[in-house]
């Protein structure tokens, strides 16, 4: 089922934030060591750094200009590269920890007319900076200029500290329901075959898989910006939404479970929940945070027994 690679010992399961009775020791846990850490933490904090150093002032964004929108597009491609081409550096072109935790036994195509170039790297990086990265850049953009300007709601830290403090784990938890709403309706016939097909001809993903996408896809897939336009943030909130969204992906669809560096630390990457969607494409549509795929039964824990009965669902469907 896995192609030989590797299976996690554990199965996939809900987090206990929906566990009744309640479970708010074990919640928390979970939020704190497995929603946050390591990489909610780091991103959450490439978010403030980006916002105080790297975004054009709010004075310069109050009026639309090809200037500033271009800074945050070669910013949002730096930062991109430099996450992605690191994970493909260390785990792919250096080979670090060869196949140790590695889904998938096979290495990315490097002679297949699916891609272009025939090259499935290649591939993806003209995809994800050319496509994705100008999609998320032009959302950013225009949701900051909204705020900047006036135009939505707004809020501070200075007086809204605690609503912005959950917002931070509110955009991990609306990113993962947008990502499923947005992900079921580009599986529709005519977008699938019109668009996500491009994404999904990388059945063995890696880094520079995550946000390589056809420009359809980018234009649904960003609109994850949309719900502040009418929710009161902040543009940490806002450069948080990208990050989750643009940068992310390229560590979970890492095609590795876990990171080795040192030879010691372990640092969790891959998403074996996401891989499975990429292996069999009519499970897993969304993501463990918010478990909407149990709701809708097409939820695949890794188990020979859920791959049976995602067998037999597919056989009743082309009955």
């Amino acid at each position: 089922m896995s192609r030989g690679g590797y299976q996690p010992p554990d199965l996939i399961g809900h987090p206990p934030l929906y566990d009744w009775p309640p479970r708010p020791v074990a919640t928390l846990k979970w939020l704190v060591t497995d929603l946050m850490f390591p990489w909610g933490f780091f991103f959450t904090a490439l978010a403030v750094m980006t916002w105080k150093w790297l975004t054009p002032a709010a004075s310069t964004m109050q009026a639309l200009s090809p200037g500033w929108m271009g800074l945050i597009w070669l910013r949002n491609a730096a930062l991109l590269t430099i996450v992605a081409g690191l994970l493909h550096w260390w785990l792919y072109t250096r080979r670090s920890q060869d196949l140790e935790y590695k889904f998938n036994v096979r290495w990315p195509a490097t002679d297949s007319r699916k891609f272009l170039w025939r090259n499935q790297v290649k591939d993806n990086v003209f995809w994800s900076l050319a496509s994705g990265v100008t999609v998320w850049s032009l959302y950013e953009s225009l949701t900051m200029w909204l705020w900047a300007d006036g135009r939505i709601p707004r809020a501070e830290w200075g007086s809204a500290p605690v609503y912005l403090g959950l917002l931070v784990l509110g955009v991990f938890f609306w990113g993962t329901t947008h990502f499923y709403l947005n992900h079921r309706l580009l599986h529709w016939g005519p977008l699938y075959r019109g668009a996500h097909e491009l994404h999904h001809r990388n059945t063995n993903t890696g880094p520079w898989t995550g946000i390589s996408m056809h420009p359809i896809e980018h234009l649904v897939y960003f609109t994850v910006f949309l719900l502040w336009w009418v929710v009161p943030a902040h543009p940490v909130i806002f450069i948080m939404t990208g990050f989750f969204n643009g940068i992310s992906p390229s560590i979970t669809h890492s095609g590795f479970d876990q990171v080795i560096l040192g030879g010691r630390f372990r640092i969790t990457a891959g998403d074996q929940f996401h891989h499975l969607h990429h292996r069999y494409f009519e499970v897993n549509y969304g993501n463990t945070p918010t478990p909407l795929d149990k709701v809708f039964g097409t939820w695949h824990d890794g188990t020979p027994e859920a791959h049976e009965l995602f067998k037999d669902r597919r056989r009743a469907e082309k009955a």
